[in-house]
């Protein structure tokens, strides 16, 4: 999509600046152990005489930037994938950045057939080459005339720029960005409130068809009908129960009776037909003759008492 120019060339100042913290230089992977400094300038004497790739190797070295440059080169490898066969078979790591401000030099066709390294006119830096893949923090080595000319660009933060008009640094919006620091001040640590170890207590949902408090919190009615439920069964349950074994007690009351060797015969002459017997029990005269005993056998069981 399309950038505004200034947060272009706010992208680009902020690039520019991060070359100059060694932090992030060695975390964006440069060899930056045995230079003198960061940023790395270097006399126009002494670069810009170099028209041999032999006498900038020997710059580098001088310098301790060669370091980097091995890196690169352990780092070429063969590309994944069809990439190979479209002119881009090789891959490896970006090395040092040299910004140079004067045209006429010979610098270019000595330096660009080192592995890794890059040149770039100090007024056509761009964030590809102060920033590749996103990643602040590139190693460049400036001429002592390009790192000059870098106010007349960019401007400062009261002076305007002469070639891109209107434009100055944009001004910080903390004039301490030291955030441990600020954040670890008695001044904000003695107005903090103490620190709660406490962890949130975070409410668990629970089914209401499951559990019958909550049914109870949504519905109150839900209690007395869980009431009633339970109390129906139970009397239901006591019904069949009795029943059950009402009917198990008379039959076998009526067979104990009247099998029993000790009931005097005239217990049995005051009743004229069985009938009435089972009647005078109490007991129904159905289920006494559905019991599994035949009914010849009791009558003749209770002859014989």
């Amino acid at each position: 999509r399309r950038i505004s120019k200034g947060q272009r060339r706010f992208a680009t100042v902020s690039a520019l600046a991060a070359t100059a913290i060694p932090s992030l230089v060695f975390a964006r992977g440069h060899r930056i152990e045995g230079i003198a400094e960061v940023p790395l300038v270097v006399a126009d004497t002494d670069i810009y005489s170099i028209t041999k790739t032999r006498e900038a190797i020997n710059l580098l070295s001088e310098l301790g930037a060669m370091d980097d440059v091995e890196k690169v080169k352990d780092s070429r490898k063969i590309r994944r994938g069809r990439g190979k066969a479209r002119n881009r078979r090789h891959t490896q790591r970006r090395g040092p950045l040299i910004v140079y401000q004067r045209e006429d030099s010979q610098i270019v066709p000595a330096f660009r057939n080192i592995p890794g390294i890059e040149l770039c006119h100090v007024s056509r830096l761009n964030l590809l080459q102060l920033a590749p893949g996103g990643h602040i923090g590139r190693f460049i080595i400036w001429t002592q005339s390009a790192f000059a000319q870098l106010d007349n660009v960019f401007g400062t933060f009261t002076k305007e720029s002469t070639q891109k008009k209107g434009w100055k640094l944009p001004s910080p919006k903390m004039t301490n960005t030291d955030l441990s620091r600020l954040f670890n001040s008695d001044e904000i640590q003695s107005a903090l409130r103490p620190k709660i170890f406490q962890s949130p207590l975070r409410p668990r949902k629970k089914n209401p068809l499951k559990n019958l408090g909550v049914m109870v919190k949504l519905n109150p009615y839900a209690l007395t009908q869980k009431r009633r439920a339970i109390l129906g069964a139970r009397q239901r349950n006591n019904v069949r129960r009795a029943n059950v074994q009402r009917k198990r007690a008379g039959t076998q009351f009526l067979e104990d009776i009247l099998l029993a060797p000790q009931v005097s015969a005239t217990f049995y002459d005051q009743y004229e037909t069985e009938e009435e017997l089972v009647v005078d029990l109490g007991i129904s005269f159905d289920s006494y003759q559905s019991s599994d005993e035949p009914e010849e056998e009791v009558e003749a069981d209770a002859d014989a008492a």
